[in-house]
């Protein structure tokens, strides 16, 4: 049953698209408090960043999260398995079976998870996301909301910002079915894909467009690779290579004027702030359809028009 809690909120939330935010004229500021808020939810953890923000990595991390919501008591294939998450993975395509094995022994291992037998079944073993890991998410959470809350502060997303148990619980069962859009709308993007393709690639990308931010007259960034790679816990060479990578695909050019100076390229402003749009997009709706605003095959049924040009960007 939801908690009252949450069915009590009374506050029109409108239905939302990734381009109405863009064209917010807040967005850059939303866009800079959601850069600094997600940063803050890993810097001074080199370990926790190596750990989680890498593609395979992160999306183990948070279907772990959303399968222990969804799960019904009642029903085994709900259950969250070891291989339950491997199928579900198997949509994303971002990592491999043996890699699922390999984190979730390392999410046991540093008290992020637990694996227990089923009180229905004795002889299943089933995952169990910790507290510390649970405290985590809402942490997350917490970031992801921030920049909805700029653009706007009409709306309550109180229950978010507050990191309530029980919404992260009825957010989890929300967002499973959510998945499959989330795959589409994550393939618009591709130009993110290779940040996330990289441990802590995400992170390098934030700290390079948060410095960026801060000299807007200034064509470039100058960086300390040495700097960089010592805040998020990877080598120089990792994070020269991702780097490289970037510039090859057309989206940073590499300057060297007396030290490392990253150029950002229109292109990936572009992709990111599509990205973070689309993050944006699918909290607002989640947490309408959470608290009762929004009714699931209302929404599914509204935005049937981006699932069809998701569709369209992933036949070019």
């Amino acid at each position: 049953m939801q908690d009252r809690r949450i069915q009590n909120i009374d506050c029109d939330r409108p239905s939302l698209s990734p381009d109405q935010i863009i064209d917010h004229p807040r967005f850059s500021e939303a866009r800079k408090y959601y850069i600094e808020s997600f940063l803050a939810v890993y810097d001074g953890d080199p370990f926790l960043a190596r750990l989680l923000i890498e593609s395979g990595r992160f999306f183990v991390h948070k279907l772990i999260i959303l399968l222990n919501a969804a799960q019904e008591d009642s029903t085994p294939d709900t259950w969250l398995t070891v291989g339950r998450l491997k199928r579900e993975m198997g949509q994303f395509g971002f990592a491999s079976e043996r890699q699922v094995d390999h984190l979730v022994r390392r999410l046991i291992a540093v008290d992020f998870l637990e694996q227990v037998p089923a009180e229905q079944d004795r002889r299943v073993r089933i995952l169990k996301p910790t507290e510390k890991m649970l405290a985590h998410d809402r942490a997350w959470l917490v970031a992801h909301y921030v920049p909805l809350t700029i653009l706007y502060p009409q709306n309550d997303y109180s229950l978010a910002m507050r990191g309530d148990p029980a919404f992260q619980i009825a957010l989890g069962k929300t967002a499973v079915r959510l998945l499959p859009m989330v795959a589409r709308l994550m393939a618009t993007v591709p130009e993110m894909l290779l940040f996330f393709d990289f441990a802590a690639g995400q992170l390098v990308l934030a700290a390079l467009l948060q410095a960026a931010l801060s000299e807007p007259d200034s064509q470039y960034v100058r960086s300390s690779f040495t700097a960089i790679s010592g805040r998020f816990g990877v080598s120089r060479t990792h994070v020269r290579k991702l780097l490289s990578e970037a510039q090859t695909n057309g989206l940073v050019r590499l300057h060297t004027v007396g030290c490392n100076a990253v150029e950002i390229l229109p292109r990936l402003w572009a992709s990111y702030d599509r990205s973070i749009a689309i993050g944006m997009y699918l909290h607002h709706e989640a947490y309408a359809i959470v608290t009762g605003r929004a009714a699931a095959p209302e929404f599914f049924q509204a935005h049937a028009d981006t699932k069809v040009a998701a569709e369209a960007a992933l036949s070019q």
